[in-house]
């Protein structure tokens, strides 16, 4: 997942795609601490772009503020 990507998409998508990674998010979890998983290099890929969502988020919420000040 790449920042320009996420900066196309509008404020649903985004959350979408949100709620989407903490599920995986949640299911890496259950999975390391039950020893199934298979992929340990997962998890930080998941919070990485879990980062990526909130900061582009945040970027429109400030917009947004800045188109109404203006």
């Amino acid at each position: 997942m790449i920042a320009a990507e996420l900066k196309d998409k509008k404020k649903d998508e985004l959350l979408d795609e949100l709620i989407v990674l903490r599920k995986e998010q949640f299911n890496l979890r259950m999975q390391m601490a039950t020893g199934q998983s298979a992929r340990p290099d997962q998890m930080r890929k998941v919070r990485k772009n879990i980062a990526r969502v909130k900061t582009v988020l945040r970027a429109q919420e400030i917009a947004a503020q800045k188109k109404e000040t203006a």
